[in-house]
């Protein structure tokens, strides 16, 4: 479908796709296996002003916004929804600056991202995921100082990202309200991290708890003003879910690529398997419903770019919808591929197994669906 890009978005998503059809395709196997972080990747997005994309241009960025960094998240997902999130794990931990930075919070750590410069955003805990009010991380004030002492639970990009978004309770009798939002970079004194996840999926993408041990953070590094830190999560979160959302766009529309690459090949019966009625109708259910998925996903990112001030419904049902689209076409996927779609020397097995993580992060689709059925009544 035509989307209405302009000239300079059309470039980035061109570019996009160029670099991952020629650069990401052929590592995928490599750091899907290793589960390695794709710095060759991230280095030549840095390269090609890939993460300007989103940031504003009084900050050396591009100037564009949510749709912006929504294509280029989805053409790189199309090839590896793992490598995709070092990008958009970065476009996440940014966000909250971008939103609710100073002035000079913009001007020390906003250019850094622009460049290239991992970020991450540290929410979850081990008893603090979909209940994020349960939080244990914690931060004491010490004169010009915050004393910050937890652990933050399955971080994206954790110990590979330079500057990290944290949410710790400052002051826990005020339950919701007193929460806090950070900006700690990796070289804080007292900032550690766990080993590396063994994931099912997203292999590509490095997963690590945040261990806070007496970690002395500036004062001047409090995002907005104490007590904020709900406020700054839920609006990131709000902002940034069309990003996962393009991630499993991008997974499905890959899947998609394969089986029709994959079709016109196979041969059974003396004809190729793209000829049986069978295939074709699941094909075109598929085709149907990424691209439903995708219009949901666009326009609810234009939505949020044109200054709405309530897109909560929207970005909620932009993520639930694509990533249970995600999730069905993948597994349709296989199924054509019939048992060699169960290998991984053949790519929709993978693809099925990145599918899956964009059903949970960034607020299970069970928490989306509360989310939109509180919001059906509102006039």
């Amino acid at each position: 479908m035509e989307y209405f890009l302009d000239e300079k978005q059309k470039i980035i998503r061109d570019l996009a796709r160029r670099i991952a059809e020629e650069k990401v395709q052929p590592v995928t196997k490599k750091y899907d296996d290793s589960g390695a972080f794709p710095w060759e990747i991230m280095e030549l997005l840095a390269q090609t002003d890939m993460f300007r994309v989103f940031i504003p241009e009084e900050y050396d960025g591009l100037g564009g916004g949510i749709f912006e960094m929504s294509f280029v998240t989805e053409e790189l997902s199309k090839k590896c929804g793992g490598i995709a999130l070092g990008y958009a794990g970065t476009g996440l931990g940014a966000m909250p600056i971008i939103l609710f930075g100073s002035d000079e919070q913009k001007e020390r750590f906003l250019p850094r991202v622009a460049e290239g410069t991992i970020a991450a955003f540290a929410l979850t805990e081990s008893e603090a995921g979909s209940d994020a009010s349960n939080m244990k991380t914690t931060a004491r004030k010490d004169g010009d100082y915050y004393i910050l002492n937890g652990v933050k639970q399955w971080i994206t990009n954790g110990g590979e990202a330079e500057i990290y978004t944290v949410i710790a309770m400052t002051d826990k009798s005020r339950g919701s309200r007193g929460a806090t939002a950070f900006i700690v970079e990796k070289d804080n004194p007292g900032l550690s991290f766990g080993v590396k996840e063994d994931k099912m999926g997203i292999r590509g993408s490095t997963t690590r708890e945040l261990i806070f041990e007496d970690c002395r953070v500036p004062r001047d590094n409090v995002l907005s003003r104490p007590g904020m830190g709900y406020i700054v999560a839920l609006n990131t979160l709000d902002k940034t879910r069309p990003g996962v959302a393009a991630q499993a766009v991008g997974i499905a529309q890959g899947a998609i690529d394969e089986c029709l690459k994959y079709t016109k090949e196979r041969t059974q019966f003396d004809k190729t398997i793209s000829s049986f009625q069978a295939i074709r109708h699941k094909l075109a259910d598929m085709s149907t419903q990424t691209e439903a998925a995708r219009s949901l996903v666009y326009n609810t990112a234009r939505m949020i770019d044109s200054g709405a001030k309530d897109f909560t419904r929207e970005s909620a049902m932009a993520k639930c919808f694509a990533s249970d689209v995600a999730m069905e076409v993948t597994t349709e996927a296989v199924q054509i591929f019939g048992g060699y779609g169960y290998m991984k020397d053949y790519p929709v097995e993978k693809k099925m197994r990145d599918a899956k993580i964009t059903q949970i992060y960034e607020g299970t689709n069970e928490i989306q669906r509360n989310v939109i059925a509180s919001k059906l009544w509102d006039k």
